[in-house]
Parts: structure tokens; C-alpha cells; sequence
């Protein structure tokens, strides 16, 4: 991203505040966090925030002024040429003022006595209400200063709005720039992916295969998993969200991995399942061709115009007739395709949503109802060109009465991340091995 794609997003966020009455709005980055003793957390700056800023320090403040004169100023640590020798670099207000294309920069200790001078008389406050009561606190402690004016004829905001609803809608649609950037943390993932099949054999641990995905993930420039990584073998595929753990992978078994790096903040999310030894068994493939026909089915219908659901209902139908099939249901039981969808009989395999949005999060902001029309039922989300969404069935056999042991405790997800196009969506993740082909034609090389 360039510095101009930053300033662009602060001004149409000020035009949306000014579209709102005015005012000043609040945005500030994540916080450092003590993991423990002298040891902190990895630091990850906060997606909004860099969203506008480009920023990456801790102990930063946004502020943008929608008023005769729109402002955007950046409050951030002083230059302190001691502290950079343990913690690294510093931009230092005067330098990032410049080199960030902010209208003014101040030291964060000063923030305190600026914040009331800078609310002064605005007329709203943009901020991510309730979000954090420590942000919550010090702009009641702010608001009292302005207060204390109101003989001086000053006036504190009397509207607070939360800043995250404009800037979620802002988010959804992913510009070129964000759209590049996500197709190549998509191709890293994906060559993880490969890797770890190439790398799998009986006798390795789940972290194996967990230290295949990091070393792949770094080596091309990720900074770092978009979140913890799924490593699931035999059984363990079956807990929706398992973490790599110390499992052995055996003969036989398949494996579900569910990761995918960060890059540049952008994340990626992929979910594959393969055989241990490289071969699927007839159970096991048997599945696995349901859940690649169902996700098929979810991608056919992923394009703009339709709803963020159709996806879902179009993967559920191939999966619960898939269920009868292969006598996971019993017809006899549970009736025909439409009894499973309508009493919900298919939750014993299959018990989550076919897709969420992807961006700087990997489960991304933005509603999944229509924001129109205001105070009614909304409907479900229409989707636009450059919305970004994953596509991830899955069926999950728990040893249970009356089901067909040859499926017990297989667990088979399938994810990839589809980029929202006036036509046929766009997977970003299509290079990573999917059929049973492909997986087996990997692993065997």
C-alpha cells in the first residue's frame, strides 16, 4: 500500500463524518501485552487503526477533525535514541508527520492535555464504543475537561457514534491494492499446504507438520500466522477447533489442517484434509467427494447479486443428501432431504456456516445483513464485487449408534477463499491440492 491509499481512506472516512453532523473521531492501535515475566506478546498493531495509518508502532493515536477544516493528526512515541537501542526504531512525531502524509503529529504523552483542546467544541465523537474500558475511561476523562470550559462558552460532543460502523462498510470491499496483496498471502498458504502433504508420513506429530507450515509461511515473507493454525490427525479432525498438538499421525488416518499466513496484514485461510500415507481409503474418499461437491456447489453461487447464504443452503443440500447416501442418516429415521434440512438432523455432522469475511482479520468486520433497510427485517447480505469470503464444508463422524462404522471419526474440511466478481468468484487459494487426484499426485512426488 502507498501512503496515498492511507490518506484516501482518512478522507472518506471524514466525508462519512461529515455526512454525520461533524465532529472528531478516536482511533487507537492495539495495545502492547505482557505475555510474561519480561516478555511480551508478539506485537500485532490493531486492524483499523493501520487501516488509516499504515502505522505500525504501539502507544499510537489517530484523530481525524471533521470540521471547516478537516485534520488528520497522529499521536505517537518521541524519538528516544536509548529505548531504540532495546526496542528498535522509532519514527518520532516530526518524522512520521511527513513521512505518513498527516496534517500534524504530537507525542503521545502529550495526548492528555491535546485530546480536550482537539474535542472542543465538536459537535460528535467517532470512537469504537466500549471496545476497551481503558479507551472508554480516558475519553470520560477528556469529555470532564472540556466541561469544565462551559463558562468559557465551549461545548463537549453530546453524540457519540461508533467509528467502527463506517469503517467496517469500508473494509467489506477490498480495493486492487488489498485484492494483490491477498492473492499472494493466498499462493504462500497454499505452497504451505503442498508442503506439509509432500512432508507427511506415518510416525511424525501433528507439530511436524505445524513447523512445515511456519517455515514456509516465513520463507516467503509472511510475517505471521493469520491465527493459530489447525494441525488435526485421526480423531482430532472431528474438534472444530483443534490446535496443532502432539498427536502421532498413523497409517491410515487423514489429517485436516486449517492455516494460512498474514501477509502485510492481509490474511489468508485455507482448510485441506489428506491421507497420512498419501492414499485415500475408499470410506475416506468417499466423503471427501461429498464435502468437494458440496463446496463446488457453495462456489457456483458465490458471485454478486446473490446472498451471503445461498452459498451455505447450495453446499448443505449436497451434504445432506450425501448423509443419506452413505447411511450417516437413516432414511428410515429421519425422512427425505428436505425433513434433515428443515429439523436440523444434519448437525450431527455438520454443525457450522459454509463461510465468513476475510481481510485484515481473518474472520473479517462487516455485516452479514443488509444494512437496509434501517429498523426491519433485514435480509441476508447481497454480495458485491470485492467482498472477499471463505467457502469451507466439512463433515465431522463421531463414533455414534447407527452410524456406519467405516466413517467413524473422520473428519474432512474443505476451505478456500473466494474473491467476489461480477461473474464466477475469483478462489484465490487454487493452487493449494484439492481433489483426490491432485492430493495423492502431490503426496506421491
Amino acid at each position: 500500500m502507498t501512503m496515498t491509499t492511507y490518506a484516501r481512506r482518512r478522507a472518506a472516512v471524514l466525508a462519512k463524518m461529515h455526512a454525520q453532523g461533524r465532529g472528531i473521531a478516536i482511533i487507537q492501535t492495539a495495545p502492547e501485552v505482557m505475555r510474561n515475566a519480561d516478555a511480551d506478546y508478539p506485537y500485532r498493531h490493531d486492524s483499523y487503526f493501520y487501516y488509516l495509518t499504515g502505522f505500525s508502532e504501539p502507544e499510537a493515536t489517530l484523530v481525524l477533525i471533521a470540521g471547516a477544516k478537516d485534520q488528520s493528526i497522529l499521536f505517537c512515541r518521541e524519538k528516544n535514541e536509548e529505548r531504540e537501542i532495546w526496542d528498535g526504531f522509532r519514527f518520532g512525531p516530526a518524522a512520521a508527520k511527513e513521512q505518513f502524509h498527516f496534517d500534524a503529529a504530537y507525542a503521545t504523552d502529550s495526548i492528555d492535555s491535546e485530546l480536550p483542546r482537539l474535542m472542543a467544541n465538536a459537535p460528535a465523537l467517532f470512537y469504537a464504543l466500549g471496545s476497551s474500558a481503558t479507551l472508554d475511561a480516558r475519553i470520560q476523562g477528556w469529555l470532564n475537561t472540556v466541561r469544565t470550559q462551559v463558562r468559557a462558552g465551549v461545548t463537549a460532543p453530546n453524540v457519540a457514534i461508533d467509528v467502527r460502523v463506517i469503517l467496517n462498510e469500508m473494509r467489506l470491499i477490498k480495493d486492487a491494492d488489498e485484492i494483490a496483496t491477498m492473492r499472494r498471502a493466498a499462493d504462500i498458504s497454499s505452497e504451505a499446504h503442498a508442503r506439509a502433504m509432500r512432508t507427511s508420513r506415518a510416525g511424525l506429530r501433528e507439530y511436524h507438520l505445524e513447523a512445515e507450515l511456519l517455515h514456509e509461511f516465513r520463507r516467503h515473507g509472511s510475517q505471521a500466522p493469520a491465527y493459530g493454525s489447525i494441525v488435526a490427525a485421526g480423531a482430532n479432525a472431528c474438534v472444530l477447533h483443534y490446535r496443532a498438538g502432539d498427536t502421532e499421525l498413523h497409517d491410515g488416518d487423514l489429517v485436516l489442517i486449517d492455516a494460512g499466513c498474514e501477509l502485510d496484514s492481509y490474511a489468508s485461510d485455507i482448510t485441506r484434509t489428506f491421507p497420512v500415507n498419501g492414499k485415500f481409503s475408499g470410506p475416506q474418499k468417499t466423503l471427501y467427494e461429498i464435502v468437494l461437491a458440496a463446496q463446488q456447489a457453495a462456489i457456483d453461487v458465490t458471485r454478486a447479486g446473490t446472498r451471503f447464504t445461498d452459498g451455505h443452503d447450495a453446499a448443505l443440500k449436497v451434504l445432506a443428501q450425501g448423509m443419506l447416501d452413505t447411511g450417516l442418516l437413516d432414511k428410515n429415521k429421519v425422512g427425505t432431504l428436505d425433513d434433515v434440512i428443515i429439523n436440523g438432523h444434519y448437525r450431527q455432522f455438520y454443525m457450522h456456516r459454509t463461510g465468513h469475511w476475510l481481510g485484515m482479520d481473518v474472520h473479517d468486520v462487516g455485516e452479514y445483513r443488509d444494512p437496509e433497510p434501517v429498523g426491519q427485517d433485514k435480509p441476508w447480505r447481497t454480495l458485491k464485487p470485492g467482498m472477499v469470503l471463505t467457502v469451507e464444508p466439512g463433515i465431522y463422524v463421531r463414533p455414534a449408534a447407527g452410524v456406519p462404522e467405516a466413517y467413524w471419526n473422520i473428519g474432512i474440511r474443505i476451505e478456500d477463499d473466494a474473491l467476489v466478481t461480477e461473474g464466477a468468484c475469483e478462489i484465490l487459494t487454487h493452487k493449494a491440492p484439492k481433489t483426490v487426484a491432485e492430493i495423492e499426485a502431490v503426496m506421491a512426488s
